[in-house]
């Protein structure tokens, strides 16, 4: 399996699981949301690091993997990286409280329905640039990624 492969991967799983965040917000299910959407969040970015090369580490925020690697995208994708970075950080430090609360912090009545739409939108402007950055076409043979348009080539 190449990294496309993967990135390929990542991308399909975190579009299905957009599906899933306006069934939660119908139904006022606020801190499902928020963990979903940090979920996507995290595919997405992973996907982006993954279709240029970069293995990502197993951890939940990998913004600033994306932060150090800006110069391997193009332009209007890098100048969004700051952006995906932000959206990253602030879903992973509600992952946890968002699923399993704490003795002071009960997820279901902390959190509002401005706070989960900030999530999915984060989680679908995510899923959009990694689109735009993952390619659908299969790497040529013998490399490890294919460079859509939108990927600079870098030695």
């Amino acid at each position: 399996m190449t990294n496309s492969t993967l990135a390929q991967s990542y991308l399909v799983k975190a579009r299905s699981r957009l599906k899933i965040l306006d069934v939660l917000l119908g139904d006022d299910n606020y801190s499902d949301v928020i963990r979903e959407a940090q979920e996507i969040v995290e595919l997405a970015l992973k996907a982006i690091l993954r279709q240029i090369g970069i293995e990502p580490p197993h951890v939940h925020d990998v913004g600033a993997l994306l932060r150090q690697y800006r110069q391997r995208l193009a332009a209007d994708v890098a100048g969004r990286v700051d952006e995906l970075a932000e959206a990253s950080a602030w879903l992973r430090k509600e992952r946890e409280f968002s699923f399993y609360g704490e003795i002071d912090f009960i997820p279901t009545e902390q959190y509002t329905r401005a706070e989960a739409q900030r999530a999915i939108d984060d989680a679908r402007l995510c899923v959009d640039v990694a689109t735009g950055v993952v390619t659908t076409v299969a790497p040529a043979a013998g490399s490890d990624t294919a460079a859509p348009p939108n990927i600079k080539n870098s030695k």
